[in-house]
């Protein structure tokens, strides 16, 4: 065991988490389960998702057999949505190719979707007590000061240095305690701006502390500015206060959720409130943005209230008229969750 391990585990014994509920059994499927809702997103608040999703779904079996749109609404608010459908194309490939468990090969692993090279690991490592290292955000941040490592860990020179790195690094023996181990230092200690580093048992070697260059590492990533895009809402709320949601198609943002139609602008809106229901007037709600890794969205609700559903949507299984109750039985996205769940009262005419 390195010098490095070494250190790193004594740290952990004594200021590890050791009450993470993914640990409590540590098995794959709730090791998996963890990893993919930790990317992108904080331990904190990944804790209630993950207690609402496993008593929901407790085994790999029950999210193999679960509807989409069960899953989707466990997820509602975490984001990232394709993660979810990737957790569940991967539970029933489990169940079809694997007897229902996750599989203890690394090839097999990263051959379902969702499952790259550093959660495979932490499924392996965690979960089967394999020695396979990790590459996650907290250790590409560990490892990049404690090598003083110039440039932007998502560069493919970069990323190359810190798998072996990480790789060497990784013991043979404690390896689930390990991994966890250096995942805590990051995201405790060694965080991302103002790190700890007088409580870091790594400190006397770190090149970024000896070279005063915790500032500095990670090299950040080159930034850029994202573009704007813009959309009108449609919210057709009827007299029972049913909305009309739209079941989102596979490519894009929010793909499979359920959520509001839209149009390009307000014209656009009007002809496609005419086509869903019999309209009378419209409210112009208050705007937001709504900011994706790769975009702004410049989002203007309009509230059609009184609205008469059109028999026409009978029979298309991508449209229905909502109860505000039945809200939390659906994957919607969070921004148009709280649109809806914050309208106003229907004006008195209607």
């Amino acid at each position: 065991m390195t010098p490095f391990a070494t250190a790193l585990l004594a740290w952990f014994d004594r200021h590890g988490r050791h009450d993470l509920p993914w640990q409590h059994p540590r098995d794959a499927y709730r090791v998996w389960l963890s990893e993919i809702m930790l990317q992108q997103t904080q331990v904190a608040t990944v804790i209630p998702y993950f207690h609402r999703f496993v008593t929901s779904l407790p085994t790999l079996r029950d999210l193999a057999a679960a509807d989409e749109d069960t899953v989707f609404a466990l997820w509602s608010g975490l984001g990232y949505y394709r993660r979810a459908r990737f957790l569940h194309r991967a539970a029933q490939l489990c169940v079809e190719h694997h007897n229902g468990e996750m599989p203890r090969d690394f090839d097999a692993l990263t051959a379902l979707p969702g499952i790259g090279r550093s959660t495979a690991g932490a499924i392996l490592a965690q979960a089967y007590g394999l020695r396979f290292p990790i590459l996650d955000g907290n250790v590409k941040r560990v490892l990049t000061r404690y090598h003083g490592i110039v440039g932007h860990p998502g560069e493919r020179e970069v990323e190359k240095q810190l798998w072996q790195h990480a790789d060497a690094h990784t013991p043979a023996e404690r390896t689930a305690d390990y991994t966890q181990a250096i995942m805590d230092l990051g995201a405790t200690v060694c965080v991302r701006t103002r790190p700890l580093c007088g409580a870091c048992p790594m400190r006397s070697d770190c090149v970024a502390n000896r070279d005063n260059l915790t500032t500095q590492l990670p090299t950040p990533k080159p930034g850029k500015t994202l573009p704007t895009r813009s959309t009108v809402m449609l919210i057709l709320r009827d007299a029972d206060q049913r909305v009309l949601l739209q079941r989102r198609g596979a490519q894009g943002v929010w793909s499979g959720l359920w959520s509001l139609p839209e149009a390009e602008d307000a014209d656009g809106a009007w002809r496609e409130a005419q086509q869903r229901a019999q309209i009378d007037d419209a409210q112009s709600l208050t705007p937001f943005v709504h900011v994706f890794s790769h975009y702004r969205l410049h989002i203007q609700p309009l509230l059609f209230d009184g609205a008469t559903p059109a028999h026409a949507i009978a029979d298309n299984a991508d449209l229905r008229w909502c109860a505000i109750a039945e809200l939390p039985s659906l994957g919607l996205p969070a921004p148009v969750r709280t649109l809806l769940l914050a309208l106003p009262e229907p004006t008195e005419e209607h």
